[in-house]
């Protein structure tokens, strides 16, 4: 009996070792150790930290090991002590050991380990890093493989690294944090964002072909000029045959410039002069590495395509940047109820107001099952023939329907007034309605 509770007592305080190693490795901040005075143990624990993951998970497995270890050996062995020498029942005898292991892991392994490891996390995790590789090295396979047998028998995709990394003890860090208002709400959110980056596919971010707006290779710079400026847009995608054959982007500032050193090129030369190679990626990338990858390249906005090689949308540094801080308007922006009566006479509605409401708003026969659409803007694109920008008009059943931009930070439109054709129109209006 001595011999076996003095190696279940080693066991037990190697395990706990190995626990303060883990919270003191999964805790240490890299930047803390930077500062601290260039040594070979602060030089092995920056290159441990460049996979943190991996090693908490050796460490973790070690500790598990030898605490199972130990309590077998004290169970087994004092439950037949107890039932031979004192002739306790079984069940007695498994309740008192069970109680007694229960205490010996929540303070002995649970409590005084782990706050060690985080008021110690430096000089613990310094200690510590030598002998992390050396395990790493040996039982590194053995993890790995135990973590993907986990993630097949568990329901969803599982972690590749583990459920045991450092992400979730953040995230539950910043929950703790907000409940105990040391962050506000909106910062929690907000880091809360950032995880999230990671599990976003660019498809889930991009404005959508459909919104999209283009232009030919072959108009003039005039034309793009005008474009732009009526829709906003800085970088308008440049298309040849058709919407999926993006072939460029063309820069309003490379417009302006060009047409400020010399004005007739606004009429003699076309946007394919122009244009500049557009930066393509797959609707499956994810976003947080798209946003480096653009980063990187320098580049504001890429097109994104999808699986068959069509174009699936676009995405702008500015789309990722809200999947953060939320939305960015600027002075082009504009907040509105989604219905506001006019003083001239008429509405100024949502672009995504349903058109059923829209048809009893203005007292008009619009059956959107019969059109196919329903949204106003929706019908305006189908009643054009293409997506409506900012000035865009048409005419339903003695309304006339003007389109104008919102607060969406893709500059979509939001809003579309409508006015009967009883009030007077602006000529910009009645010029936009005969061209379309």
């Amino acid at each position: 009996m001595i011999s076996v509770t003095l190696i279940a007592i080693v066991l037990l305080i190697v395990a706990g070792l190995l626990i303060s190693a883990e919270t003191a490795i999964a805790r240490v901040s890299r930047a803390r150790v930077e500062d601290l005075k260039p040594s070979l143990r602060s030089n092995r624990l920056l290159y441990l930290l460049e996979d943190r993951a991996r090693y908490v998970n050796v460490l973790l497995f070690l500790s598990t090991a030898a605490s199972v270890s130990a309590f077998v050996l004290i169970g087994f062995s004092y439950i037949n002590w107890l039932r031979s020498d004192h002739n306790w029942s079984f069940i007695l005898a498994f309740i008192l050991v069970s109680l007694a292991l229960v205490v010996i892991s929540y303070v002995g392994l649970g409590v005084a380990p782990r706050t060690l490891g985080r008021i110690h996390a430096d000089k613990i995790a310094l200690v510590s890093a030598g002998p992390a590789r050396f395990f790493a090295a040996i039982l590194g396979p053995v993890t790995t493989l135990l973590i993907l047998i986990g993630n097949a028998l568990t329901p969803g995709k599982g972690f590749r690294e583990g459920p045991f990394d450092t992400e979730a003890d953040l995230r539950e860090l910043v929950d703790i944090a907000g409940a105990d208002s040391l962050i506000e709400d909106d910062e929690r959110q907000m880091i809360h964002s950032v995880f999230e980056l990671s599990d976003t596919f660019a498809r889930e971010v991009m404005v959508p072909r459909t919104d999209m707006v283009f232009i030919e290779r072959n108009k003039t710079l005039r034309q793009a000029l005008s474009l732009g400026l009526r829709s906003t847009f800085s970088r308008i995608p440049v298309i040849g045959e058709n919407s999926d054959d993006v072939v460029g982007v063309i820069y309003l500032k490379d417009i302006v410039k060009r047409v400020f050193e010399y004005r007739e090129a606004e009429q003699q030369e076309s946007v394919e002069d122009l244009m500049r190679t557009p930066y393509f990626v797959p609707d499956s990338k994810q976003v947080d590495e798209l946003l480096r990858d653009m980063q990187a390249a320098r580049v504001h906005m890429a097109i994104v395509v999808d699986e068959y090689g069509g174009t699936a949308g676009l995405i702008t540094i500015e789309d990722i940047l809200e999947e953060i801080v939320g939305e960015i308007a600027d002075e082009y922006d504009n907040v509105a109820p989604e219905v506001e009566e006019l003083p001239e006479g008429g509405y100024r509605v949502m672009a995504r107001m349903n058109i059923d409401d829209f048809a009893d708003l203005i007292d008009v026969d619009i059956d959107s099952e019969e059109e196919g659409v329903d949204s106003v803007v929706g019908l305006m694109a189908k009643k054009l023939g293409r997506v409506p920008i900012a000035q865009s008009t048409i005419d339903v059943d003695g309304w006339t329907l003007i389109a104008e931009h919102g607060s969406s930070r893709r500059n979509r439109i939001g809003f579309v007034r409508a006015i009967p054709v009883v009030i007077e129109v602006g000529e910009e209006h009645q010029d936009e309605n005969a061209t379309g």
